[in-house]
């Protein structure tokens, strides 16, 4: 993975990388294109989907109650409390929630971990 990152820096090369190891892609990739059912689910550059995708915690809610620019990629519940990975354009500023960072694992496995029933998001630009 070095020498291939040298040989990049050196002659501005472009590479596309596949794997299923996300640590690996998470040190050296710039641009991502999650990849699930024979569908792209998300695309975008790494920063810019890190930054419009938020962990959201706190009481059980429905996901039908969140604000309509709060697009949910996954959720799980407990009797209590809800824990959502949502896609935002803006900050979520909702004090009901506790508002966590997500990092590049927790986004892909979310996307690979879609429900078929559900259409994918458009793509982040």
């Amino acid at each position: 993975m070095q020498g291939l990152m040298e040989a990049v820096a050196e002659h501005a090369f472009s590479v596309v990388l596949s794997s299923h190891l996300v640590s690996d892609l998470e040190r050296v990739c710039d641009h991502l294109i999650v990849l699930a059912a024979s569908r792209v689910q998300v695309s975008g550059d790494v920063d810019d989907l890190l930054a419009s995708h938020h962990r959201l915690s706190g009481p059980r809610r429905d996901a039908a109650r969140l604000p309509d620019d709060q697009h949910v990629v996954s959720e799980s519940h407990t009797d209590r409390q809800s824990t959502f990975l949502v896609r935002s354009d803006g900050p979520v500023l909702d004090p009901a929630w506790t508002v966590g960072r997500v990092t590049l694992e927790d986004l892909v496995l979310a996307y690979m971990d879609r429900k078929p029933e559900r259409a994918p998001l458009e793509a982040v630009r």
